[in-house]
């Protein structure tokens, strides 16, 4: 039996901050930015206290979910430091601490984090490295 290597694509994943006023409209909003800037997203994450805002966006654009640990978030290394960010939640950007937590070991952020017109979100994607795997 031979070995066969498989490369798996790259994946993009949003990652969303957004303050309690948010609207899905927002998100939306913000998403189609990211779409704009960095074509199709694959997946959509929120921190597990923000999960259903963005639950209810991926069902909207039929986009699976992946939720991260609120504990996880400042053990990310973000691209930009936001006052609130970091006394709410432990890190300088949600949504860049989300996306890299969930695109996984060795994800990238493709850019620092997008704020939405009415400045109530923000989202960043981030990217996991092809891989090849062995079969």
């Amino acid at each position: 039996m031979t070995k066969q290597t498989v490369t798996r694509q790259m994946l993009k994943v949003a990652g969303f901050g957004f303050r309690q006023q948010a609207t899905l409209a927002s998100l939306e909003q913000v998403l189609d930015q990211l779409i704009a800037q960095y074509g199709l997203i694959d997946r959509l994450a929120a921190a597990h206290s923000m999960l259903l805002l963005v639950q209810t966006l991926g069902e909207a654009r039929n986009l699976p979910v992946i939720s991260v640990a609120d504990a996880a978030l400042a053990s990310a290394a973000t691209l930009t430091h936001s006052a609130y960010s970091l006394r709410e939640k432990g890190t300088g950007s949600v949504a860049e601490a989300v996306a890299l937590l969930a695109a996984g070991s060795g994800a990238r952020l493709l850019g620092p984090r997008t704020v939405s017109d009415d400045r109530k979100a923000t989202a960043a994607v981030a990217t996991t490295a092809a891989q090849g795997v062995e079969l």
